[in-house]
């Protein structure tokens, strides 16, 4: 599998470049970011690069950075998400805006990338959030402690209850059953959160 390229920057477009190296061009399909971050024709750059291979098709997809192209790799982890979405949503939003909305748990924020629905922004939370948080940078790590420190009081059992049933009513479940699984999971001991009351959750439909 290719993993990094270093070559001649033959074109560029918006969502693509032809990087030739060793004599061979090679087409690699790029985010925003990197794009903007993108020197002119002509000169020696160097991508990292995710091989995807399918029956039909092999694809390169590249970055500026190694924390954009793990950033990558993360979301296509999530079921919904392929290799364009997360482009997308990388030229969408920065690294730190993706990071810092799924951290917080900002739904609206990430639904307003093309193609981002509210299951697929739920699925996104539930499994990457607790996943991500060694991709902030020292800057963003610093607004959300600012932002932490000062957020008044602690949400109460009722809205961590209700903030879970619908998280899970909107990834597809029966209300009844989403019930049933979040006052299971609020009866076994520790602090609560949303995030822990899912997994929990999560873990009892899944042997249903």
């Amino acid at each position: 599998m290719i993993a990094h390229l270093s070559g001649t920057l033959l074109t560029k477009q918006a969502t693509s470049v032809i990087l030739e190296v060793g004599g061979v061009g090679y087409e690699v399909t790029i985010p925003l970011s990197t794009f903007y971050d993108m020197e002119d024709a002509g000169t020696q750059i160097a991508l990292r690069i995710y091989t995807h291979v399918r029956e039909d098709t092999l694809q390169l997809y590249g970055f500026r950075t190694a924390r954009e192209r793990e950033l990558f790799l993360r979301l296509i982890t999530v079921s919904g998400i392929g290799p364009k979405l997360a482009i997308t949503m990388l030229s969408g939003m920065s690294a730190d805006e993706i990071i810092s909305a799924l951290r917080t748990n900002n739904l609206a924020r990430l639904t307003s990338i093309p193609g981002v629905g509210k299951k697929t922004a739920e699925r996104l939370v539930i499994e990457l959030r607790d996943k991500i948080a060694a991709l902030s940078s020292p800057a963003l790590e610093e607004e959300l402690a600012a932002r932490a420190g000062a957020t008044d009081g602690q949400p109460t059992e009722d809205s961590l209850r209700e903030d879970a049933i619908s998280a899970l009513t909107n990834l597809g479940y029966q209300k009844a059953s989403a019930e049933k699984a979040i006052a299971q999971a609020m009866q076994e001991e520790g602090d609560f959160s949303v995030e822990l009351l899912l997994r929990r959750a999560l873990r009892t439909l899944s042997k249903g």
